[in-house]
């Protein structure tokens, strides 16, 4: 039986996933993690982007997380997150509203222009889209 790790993936509206796992794999603030059993402490900032679970039995499970925090402890991981959707609950419509949007509101600046909220607003629906795209292959 492999080793396995308690996992908690939390946001803001609602606990999402809670129980053991045999590897996490996030893309954090300096690039991607792999997170096995026996894993250093660590805390460290998230990117948007995908969480891939593999649960006790080898089951993958995945998560959209739209940032958050990262923390490693001997017996636990958990990751807080802005918000975090099932991958199966994504909608690819509204995904590619956003990058739509995003990208026109980059494209257009102005005056009162937030070049950072629209580069975030992009990363998110990117990040989306990119999951969604997982799931069907």
């Amino acid at each position: 039986m492999a080793m396995t790790v308690h996992l908690d993936v939390v946001s803001a509206e609602t606990e999402i996933f809670s129980g053991l796992v045999e590897t996490v794999q996030v893309t954090g603030s300096e690039g991607e993690l792999g997170i096995y059993p026996g894993h250093a402490p660590l805390i460290t900032g998230l990117q948007p982007g995908m969480v891939r679970v593999v649960k006790q039995h080898g089951e993958e499970e995945l998560i959209y997380v739209a940032g958050g925090i990262l923390e490693v402890q001997p017996h636990t991981v958990t990751v807080l997150a802005d918000t975090a959707l099932r991958a199966e609950d994504l909608d690819e419509a509204a995904a590619e509203e956003a990058k739509r949007h995003a990208e026109e509101t980059i494209s257009q600046g102005g005056a009162d222009f937030d070049y950072a909220e629209a580069a975030i607003e992009l990363a998110e629906a990117i990040a989306q889209l990119r999951l969604i795209q997982k799931l069907r292959k």
